[in-house]
């Protein structure tokens, strides 16, 4: 037997416990899916300073800014889709900013550098410009919620994308600066020609809102044998973009708007290759 007496339970005595001091809890989003919200703002902020930039007649950082917007749009959604925090209204907010920065700021650029020499006149362009920016981020947003796309066009976007509109449209700006940093008179007056800037303010308006299926590049597959000579390309154009910022610009909008027509010709193809295979399986169906 062991020689430890009983232990019988006092009635009424709780056994005292010392209570774990809790974090407070706090009700909301995570940081992370605050980051493209975030970066989303902040390219706001650069299309908003590159209208302050432009009324101070600074056209290069005003330019710059642009190009900085742009290069965040290209990051909020796929960051958004890689920490999967897309959410509706993520999505109205990068519209709402894209027609600030890719709409209202270029037309308002093109029209202090230029346009405003042509009285009323000269704003109709950018008034058209900033309308079918509007018109064209709306259709993309309805065509989120429509009927899903055949499989060969998910790769393509019906007409010209914000930020490249934007850069389209900033074309003879980028002549321009082009021109004083050479110190050619001849060649900056032709990037504030007037009735240059209204074309291509208004070709470019018609693009945006066209039915044109272009590259979105975003599942666009490479074949192995151009991938050394893009990435030289790439390497090639980053260098001369340091060195010379406005010769590449203007160089790129050339080169997309070049692109265009191998875009649309690509879609008919796929298009094709696509009716003959469904035609081939329900004939042999």
């Amino acid at each position: 037997m062991s020689d430890r007496a009983p232990v019988f339970p006092i009635r009424g005595l709780k056994r005292y416990r010392p209570r774990k001091r809790s974090r407070p809890r706090y009700r909301g989003p995570s940081f992370n899916r605050m980051i493209p919200n975030l970066l989303t703002m902040l390219g706001l902020c650069a299309g908003l300073t590159s209208m302050r930039f432009g009324l101070e007649g600074r056209y290069g950082a005003a330019a710059l800014a642009i190009a900085v917007a742009g290069a965040i749009d290209g990051l909020d959604g796929r960051i958004a889709r890689l920490l999967k925090a897309t959410s509706r209204f993520g999505a109205e907010f990068d519209s709402l900013s894209d027609f600030l920065c890719f709409g209202v700021a270029p037309s308002f650029l093109i029209y202090l550098w230029s346009l405003q020499r042509g009285g009323a006149y000269g704003y109709v362009p950018c008034l058209m410009f900033a309308v079918c920016m509007a018109l064209r981020l709306a259709r993309f947003n309805a065509s989120l919620e429509g009927a899903p796309k055949p499989a060969y066009a998910y790769n393509f976007f019906t007409g010209v994308p914000a930020p490249a509109g934007a850069g389209m449209a900033l074309f003879p700006l980028f002549v321009g600066l082009e021109g004083h940093r050479l110190e050619l008179p001849w060649l900056t007056a032709i990037g504030q020609n007037p009735l240059l800037c209204a074309l291509v303010l208004a070709g470019t308006a018609m693009l945006l809102v066209s039915t044109l299926p272009i590259w979105s590049f975003k599942n666009f597959k490479v074949p192995a044998e151009y991938v050394l000579p893009l990435l030289l390309g790439t390497g090639i154009y980053a260098t001369i973009l340091v060195a010379d910022p406005w010769a590449a610009m203007a160089a790129g909008a050339l080169i997309y708007a070049g692109m265009l027509p191998f875009s649309v010709r690509s879609f008919h193809r796929l298009r094709r290759e696509a009716e003959a295979l469904h035609d081939d399986i329900r004939d042999t169906g």
